[in-house]
């Protein structure tokens, strides 16, 4: 077992457990189930208004989860709440709506809370990217962060939505992103936010092009005496790095295609990780690899140990217990394989026909719940598994989440609500302490006292003029343990700006619209940079007349191109991005409200015509190729608000888009029109919707799907509306 340190025994506070193995130090938890409850049941309660997908979190009495809120009404939204443990009465929520993503409201809470035992607080990140870090006790959001409009990060029909983890004063997240400057090709990303301001610590890069979006969620162990965090990424590597740093300590290749299980460390620092997808070589589908991290470079030959191809094991994490790893394939067959060889043990045992959430130990038993309902517990045995108990759950519930125990309880959330079951006699259970794996907080000897890294945070930001931002700097030995930061470091300023003699970055008061600086620290040979977007107050011009992309624009410089239409300056979306035809792009910061976006849109030579459109305040105005729409929207694969008339246009002609979002009485109202460039504009809008459920606020940007044709955009504009204030 590896080196440990006790955490309260009611408590399961991340993904996975105490320990981020799926393993409960406990006792006395149920043997078997009467779902119909009543009398002698073990069903202590159930509350239906909690189903969903998402596994719980668990900490000081209080039960976290992800779920939808008013299904099918127009206040159709996300939420996080929180329930007492003990009763299941919800305590509070935080809803917020789901915006400008293509995520299917059956797949709402694929993320899961993680919850900071320090402070008591939790964070989530909801399927359209909007990262908070939230009060445990009240449900207030302390800060939150749009990753869509803040790094591009893709929210899809997939819906795979990567979970937050807890490290130190660290919230750590990870997706594929598509963000500005050099950062503009997409690549799965990793992102750290400081825990008490929501300030980006650091971000680090996977290779471009991925394949897929995942939901590995990290897990970080101590391995040679160093805190290292190990992920899979979409771009089917697992990687090791610093969790303070995010430097990267090694790389190795798993499968083609993204990895969405999470890997489990034993406690000579031996990773265990599974894919269901194409092996990097030959025409197997899907592996389970052993890889030493105690001998893993990124220089080095492979340090993978063994590889067992052909279990497709590509949505339930692996269990280690002793000796024997526990992996169930994406058609729910168990199988049990030994830890030194890979080798399987025993026949393993069918479980039902799909898994998707993953197995936990506990009690000397492993719990598992099929995706169709079928519930199992096991026991180990020197020859396998052997099932002791097997029940349906009522007809209609499916299970995408995981168990998780705590305080002498089994949580288990379905589709149509989330149990906790118990013992008659739970009350009475004396559990011994859950484990957390040992890091430098718990073994702070530090021997190397030089500094061969610093850190400037934050690592990205919006500087504007008036609004100084300041800046700090963190200084790390090799192994990533903090430093204190000496207090000679110098600072460069390539672009506009300067730094002062407090570290604090200043704006020019006349600098280009939208342009950029990159602030560098430096102490000696070492260095950090922070990458600043300056954008100046409303209004905004944009002609290309530079023949260049906005270098602040989100998403943009790789989707679009400038070119020349009939010798004048314009940009292109073009058609050749691999999974990048349809895409959004953001503009500015995401406190902005009550303005009008225009610009000037034209579709190529075409049989099939693209759609185009701009985006303001998280709502989409869209001029629809195929159908001949002009159409206000929010959620599109929901449309829990969207508004469309007919509007018949032909490619290979400018037209001019005119979008505007204004609050009004606790709603906000959407005027929407189109018209041939160059002609009068309409006095009238050609069409308007109003949100009960407001997005109040949100970058400016465009929309594009070039699959069909290229879109050509000229003439970008965004100014406020004349009772605004931005």
């Amino acid at each position: 077992m590896p080196a440990a340190v006790a955490e309260d025994s009611a408590d399961w506070v991340r993904w996975r457990g105490p320990a981020q193995n799926g393993i409960a130090d406990a006792s006395g938890l149920i043997d078997d189930v009467n779902w119909k409850g009543g009398a002698g049941s073990n069903v202590r309660w159930k509350n239906e208004h909690a189903a969903g997908i998402s596994t719980p979190v668990i900490f000081d009495g209080r039960l976290y989860t992800i779920v939808r809120d008013q299904p099918g009404t127009p206040e159709d939204a996300e939420k996080v709440i929180c329930l007492d443990a003990d009763t299941g009465e919800q305590l509070w929520e935080n809803v917020y709506n789901v915006f400008l993503s293509d995520v299917p409201a059956e797949r709402i809470g694929w993320s899961n809370v993680a919850c900071d035992p320090a402070t008591g607080n939790v964070t989530a990140l909801g399927a359209c990217c909007l990262l908070q870090f939230i009060d445990g006790r009240t449900g207030k959001t302390l800060w939150a962060r749009s990753l869509s409009e803040e790094f591009g990060m893709l929210s899809t029909y997939g819906g795979r939505t990567n979970t937050p983890v807890v490290f130190e004063d660290l919230v750590i997240i990870s997706g594929v992103t598509t963000g500005w400057d050099e950062t503009a090709r997409p690549a799965h990303r990793f992102m750290a936010f400081e825990k008490t301001s929501g300030d980006l610590v650091w971000i680090t890069s996977t290779r471009p092009f991925p394949e897929d979006t995942t939901y590995s969620t990290p897990v970080i162990i101590s391995v040679n005496g160093q805190d290292m965090m190990i992920a899979g990424a979409g771009d089917g590597f697992v990687y090791g790095m610093q969790p303070r740093t995010g430097k990267i300590l090694w790389q190795e290749s798993i499968s083609r295609r993204g990895i969405n299980t999470s890997a489990v460390v034993d406690g000579r620092g031996q990773v265990y990780t599974a894919h269901g997808e194409e092996n990097p070589t030959g025409t197997a589908m899907g592996a389970v690899v052993r890889i030493d991290a105690t001998r893993a470079t990124l220089d080095g030959p492979s340090a993978e140990v063994w590889r067992t191809a052909e279990l497709t094991v590509g949505k339930s994490s692996p269990l280690l217990v002793g000796n024997r790893l526990y992996v169930v394939e994406d058609s729910s067959h168990l199988h049990v394989l030994d830890v030194e060889t890979g080798e399987e043990i025993g026949a393993g045992i069918k479980l039902g026909t799909a898994m998707r959430g993953s197995l936990i130990y506990a009690d000397g038993k492993i719990y598992a719940c099929t995706a169709t309902g079928y519930f199992h517990i096991l026991k180990p045995t020197d020859d396998g598994v052997e099932s002791v108990y097997k029940s349906r759950m009522p007809r209609g519930h499916e299970v995408g989440g995981s168990p998780v125990v705590a305080g002498g309880r089994l949580y288990l959330p379905t589709t149509e609500g989330l149990y906790c079951l118990a013992t008659e006699s739970d009350d009475a259970i004396a559990s011994t302490p859950n484990v957390a794996p040992e890091t430098e907080t718990t073994n702070p000897n530090i021997t190397d006292t030089t500094v061969s890294q610093l850190q400037l945070i934050p690592a990205e930001a919006i500087a504007s003029r008036g609004s100084p931002l300041p800046l700090r700097v963190v200084a790390y030995n090799a192994l990533g343990q903090r430093l204190q930061t000496p207090d000679d470091v110098a600072f460069e300023v390539a672009g506009a700006g300067e730094v002062d003699a407090d570290h604090v970055f200043h704006t020019p008061d006349i600098h280009s619209q939208h342009s950029a600086a990159i602030v560098t620290a430096k102490l000696g040979n070492t260095t950090a940079t922070a990458r600043l977007r300056l954008v100046t107050p409303l209004p905004w011009q944009f002609d290309f007349s530079d023949n260049t992309v906005p270098i602040t624009w989100i998403g943009a410089r790789y989707r679009h191109e400038p070119t020349k239409v009939d010798g004048d300056p314009a940009l292109v979306k073009i058609t050749t991005i691999p999974k990048g035809t349809r895409s959004q792009s953001w503009m500015g910061p995401t406190d902005m409200h009550d303005y009008t976006i225009t610009a000037d849109v034209k579709a190529g030579p075409a049989s099939k015509l693209p759609d185009m459109g701009l985006i303001a305040q998280r709502y989409t105005l869209d001029l629809m190729g195929a159908n001949q729409q002009l159409q206000i929207r929010t959620w599109p694969a929901q449309n829990r608000m969207a508004r469309s008339v007919s509007y018949q246009w032909k490619p290979e002609t400018w037209y001019t888009l005119k979008f505007q979002a204004t609050r009004e009485d606790g709603q906000v109202v959407l005027h929407g029109k189109v018209w041939p460039r160059g002609t009068p504009e309409p006095e009238d809008w050609t069409l308007t919707a109003t949100d009960p459920a407001p997005n109040t606020q949100g970058s400016p940007g465009l929309f594009g799907n070039a699959t069909n044709a290229e879109i050509f955009i000229d003439n970008v504009s965004v100014v406020a509306n004349p009772t605004a204030t931005n």
